[in-house]
């Protein structure tokens, strides 16, 4: 049985969104184990005091469909292609959630059979209340839009009561804080005010999805230990979107 928390909780159902960079670590490429651990250790405390989880990743970390298609390959191909990466990132992920003995499903929005299961709403929301942790792969399954707008996406599906987007900053800045030290950070925006503001904290169609379903989103620093029990547990952390 999960432990109950000593503080009353935020948010009892949560979508994570992890970037494919996040989880190259110190590297140029690839997926650093260290990182999946300690993420599946972040991620198992919240399980642990009765938080359902659900997860998307991105896929930059394996294949960056943008920067081909720059060079000249077809769109549609490329984004297909990072569709596939963040199946891959999904495994791996699934594959640390499990060695910390959490029950993990991974769905993908185009059909793979007997490598993961295809995207079933009522079925991932039967295992999130099961405890489960529900990894949701393959974006939205069409070209052109980004996995951001599918973490808003699968967020709003579930019925999540946040998107909580790690990043390798501790909130959302009026600038780049590693470029430009007078940066100030904000604790809370509204939607309107980041997409006027141009703050580039998610793409467009993604920020217009939380706007028109009133979905807030938390943007948050993921190398911060503990910042994802703070946040679910009602804690200053990172800056609110909604």
């Amino acid at each position: 049985m999960p432990t109950p928390p000593k503080n009353p909780l935020r948010y009892n159902r949560v979508l994570l969104k992890l970037s494919g960079e996040a989880l190259m670590g110190e590297h140029d490429f690839g997926i650093d184990p260290k990182v999946l651990d300690r993420m599946a250790l972040e991620i198992g405390a919240l399980i642990g005091i009765g938080i359902q989880v659900g997860l998307v990743i991105g896929g930059g970390n394996l294949f960056r469909g943008a920067s081909l298609s720059a060079a000249g390959m077809d769109r549609v191909t490329g984004d297909h292609m990072g569709m596939l990466a963040t199946v891959m990132n999904g495994l791996a992920m699934r594959d640390a959630l499990e060695r910390s003995n959490i029950r993990t499903r991974v769905m993908s929005a185009i059909p793979m059979s007997g490598i993961v299961e295809h995207y079933d709403r009522r079925r991932a929301v039967r295992d999130l209340k099961d405890g489960d942790v529900v990894i949701f792969c393959a974006g939205t399954g069409n070209p052109f839009f980004t996995t951001d707008s599918a973490a808003c996406l699968r967020g709003i599906e579930i019925e999540a009561d946040a998107v909580l987007k790690a990043t390798k900053v501790d909130g959302v800045y009026s600038a780049d804080p590693h470029l430009d030290p007078t940066a100030e950070k904000y604790d809370k925006l509204t939607y309107d005010q980041v997409l006027d503001k141009k703050l580039g904290v998610m793409d467009l169609t993604a920020i217009c999805l939380a706007r028109d379903h009133g979905m807030p989103l938390r943007v948050f620093d993921m190398n911060r230990p503990g910042a994802l029990t703070r946040i679910v547990t009602g804690e200053k952390e990172g800056t609110l979107i909604d």
